[in-house]
């Protein structure tokens, strides 16, 4: 497997990406097509809101799964910083905010009290600003 960094750490499944959305993108047009090309009728009126209601839920699907592990991170993230960060800092914890505990989780333990500290003291927000500052990645294999 190739080592992860912040230029290929984003994932792709492509039974899901290609395979599942591109099927749905796919019959969802064929849906309107039919209804421009035969016009208003009930079996049409229902095929467009079946072939909608798909693609809703595909959509919807990966926004769940992605929330559900957005917040598995959160938690593994603030216990991880209970354990790193220096007396000082361990109060902030909670001024964290989920994009900051998300990008971080790619730093190394060695680093990530100083970027933790840069991150608050210097407000940073940005979930790839933050992640472009780790030098020492920590490769995350089990995303969703």
């Amino acid at each position: 497997m190739e080592e992860q960094n912040f230029a290929n750490h984003g994932r792709v499944v492509p039974a899901f990406h290609v395979f599942v959305l591109g099927t749905f993108l796919i019959n969802f047009i064929y849906s309107v097509y039919r209804l421009v090309r035969n016009g208003l009728s009930l079996g049409a009126i229902i095929y467009l809101l079946v072939a909608a209601a798909f693609l809703v839920f595909a959509v919807s699907a990966r926004r769940f799964a992605l929330t559900v592990q957005d917040r598995v991170i959160r938690l593994e993230e603030r216990l991880r910083f209970e354990r790193l960060l220096p007396g000082d800092l361990k109060p902030r914890i909670g001024e964290f905010t989920v994009d900051q505990l998300i990008a971080l989780r790619f730093a190394g333990d060695a680093e990530l009290p100083a970027l933790a500290r840069k991150v608050l003291d210097e407000k940073l927000a940005d979930r790839k600003a933050i992640k472009q500052l780790v030098k020492n990645w920590k490769p995350d294999h089990l995303r969703a």
